[in-house]
């Protein structure tokens, strides 16, 4: 390694870390990203076992668009010259939703007006109150686009006149909106199938964040990488190298230097190698930064406080599968099933707080969304389901793996008494991942992987309206899961977009 001073230091190589890297590149001023794994991206990564390579994480991508339909994702991807590195495939279908108590099995498209009529099938009532809800949504959008194009330096007389139904629903939950739009009790539960994605209950959940969520995938549909998400890892990875950026793989950051004005220094690895820096972009959480990295002589009270306010979103669970046979051979139909035990999302999130009762889940068939995922014949299935407790602490070191594979027992049998197939006897390939699997690869406390819970005081808009306050230590700011925008592969991009551009005012302002 050399003794070279880097203007910025991105402390871990996650598709935000990554994002702010590029984009400092892009203003000329040098950077390194330090990264404890060999391999760039996080959550956003595959991994092989006999003949699979599985997805580790990505459902699908929204916003993405194409160049017709171009979204926020896509926009961003041409800035920072990767879009023409990437091969993707356009999936049609939204999510077939299944609940057991066996009120609901219904399966939703992409595209806004074959939603709408699609939901009017189910719900004929809802046509008036389904359409507010999307132009409500587009607005939504806008605000935020707006919202983020500016660094979240708002204008308010601006907001008031271009957006005032968005500042109308700022303090609102999502049934609390969908109650007023006078929206039927089932079109509510077939349109909140995608609250897991959040990790928070509608009752709680900001209508803001929701809304801008679901209009992104519905709009723009969804895409799915052909490399998987490992592949636009290494596409970003690509362009920093084109850029001259650095990255140091194997190597974990021990401590960020200060003096005792709290001026950034620099890192130590955890070798005793010291890297100078003057701005560091922290793509981990501020627990691991205030509570690890940081000497605890020069942490405020507020930030303290501040983090230890904050509620750890869902822990993930997991489970992936290789079959030995077609998806169409196993009569799998779908892409993207939320199967939950009820429709009433305050009553599913507390059945979710115990390993006991959790038996929810998201599962993906990849081949319907890309056939030539896997080898010719074979299917990759892949289950996700969040523990909304730190439950999994209370499992000994003795029953870890009779555990897992209770967790695989039943995410099995769960799926196939909702779909009515039979996938055991076809089973290649299994690996299953638990809170201390999450933990161990990426230093998330308790294993979460939505970062802080997105909820009342800590929903999105409350975090991009105090960007500037959140903001107490000089120079060191946040990306990805844990910061501004949440998580998400969509949320991490753009946070990573939005810091990397506030550091390179930093500089810019430093200069001057």
């Amino acid at each position: 390694m050399s003794e070279k001073k880097y203007d910025v230091v991105v402390i871990g190589a996650g598709n935000g870390g990554l994002t702010a890297a590029i984009r400092v590149l892009q203003k000329n001023h040098s950077c390194l990203i330090v990264e404890k794994h060999n391999l760039p991206g996080g959550f956003a990564t595959s991994f092989v076992r006999g003949r699979f390579e599985f997805e580790a994480s990505l459902h699908e991508l929204n916003d993405y668009g194409c160049d017709d339909n171009i979204g926020e994702i896509g926009t961003l991807f041409k800035e920072l010259g990767v879009y023409s590195k990437l091969e993707w495939v356009r999936t049609y279908e939204a999510y077939r939703m299944i609940t057991l108590d066996g009120k609901y099995d219904v399966t939703m498209p992409l595209g806004v007006d074959k939603f709408i009529e699609k939901m009017c099938y189910y719900v004929p009532e809802a046509r008036k109150s389904i359409t507010d809800f999307f132009l409500l949504a587009k607005e939504v959008v806008e605000a935020q686009t707006y919202s983020s194009s500016v660094n979240g330096n708002t204008d308010k007389k601006y907001m008031i006149k271009n957006f005032p139904n968005f500042i109308r629903c700022g303090s609102y939950s999502v049934n609390e909106v969908l109650n007023s739009l006078k929206m039927p009790k089932k079109a509510i539960d077939i349109l909140n199938a995608y609250w897991c994605y959040l990790g928070v209950d509608c009752d709680r959940l900001s209508f803001l964040h929701y809304a801008s969520m679901v209009y992104r995938y519905i709009k723009r549909y969804v895409y799915v990488p052909k490399l998987k998400s490992h592949g636009i890892s290494l596409a970003l990875e690509q362009r920093i190298r084109e850029l001259n950026g650095d990255i140091y793989y194997n190597c974990e950051v021990e401590k960020i230097l200060t003096d005792d004005d709290r001026n950034i220094l620099g890192v130590q690895l955890k070798d005793g190698k010291v890297i100078k820096c003057d701005h560091i972009i922290a793509n981990c959480s501020p627990t691991t930064v205030f509570g690890k990295l940081l000497d605890k002589r020069i942490v405020s009270e507020q930030e303290k406080r501040a983090t230890n306010a904050r509620k750890l979103s869902g822990r993930g669970i997991s489970m992936f599968l290789g079959l030995n046979k077609s998806c169409d051979e196993l009569n799998i139909t779908n892409h993207n099933y939320f199967i939950y035990d009820t429709a009433d999302t305050v009553k599913q999130y507390k059945l979710m707080e115990s390993l006991k009762t959790n038996y929810a889940q998201a599962t993906v068939c990849l081949n319907r969304a890309y056939e030539d995922c896997s080898p010719k014949g074979t299917t990759i299935l892949y289950f996700t389901s969040l523990l909304m407790s730190d439950d999994f602490s209370n499992v000994s070191e003795h029953d870890y793996f009779k555990m897992k594979d209770f967790i695989a027992e039943r995410f099995i049998s769960t799926f196939e008494k909702a779909t009515n197939t039979k996938i055991r006897d076809s089973i290649e390939e299994i690996a299953v991942a638990t809170p201390q699997t999450y933990a161990r690869y990426t230093s998330h406390p308790q294993g979460s992987i939505y970062g802080y819970e997105t909820h009342t005081w800590d929903s999105l808009m409350p975090r991009m309206m105090m960007m500037k306050e959140d903001n107490t230590f000089k120079n060191l700011r946040f990306c990805g899961g844990f910061a501004m925008r949440s998580s998400g592969f969509s949320s991490a991009y753009i946070s990573g977009d939005i810091v990397g551009r506030q550091t390179c005012g930093d500089i810019a302002r430093k200069g001057r």
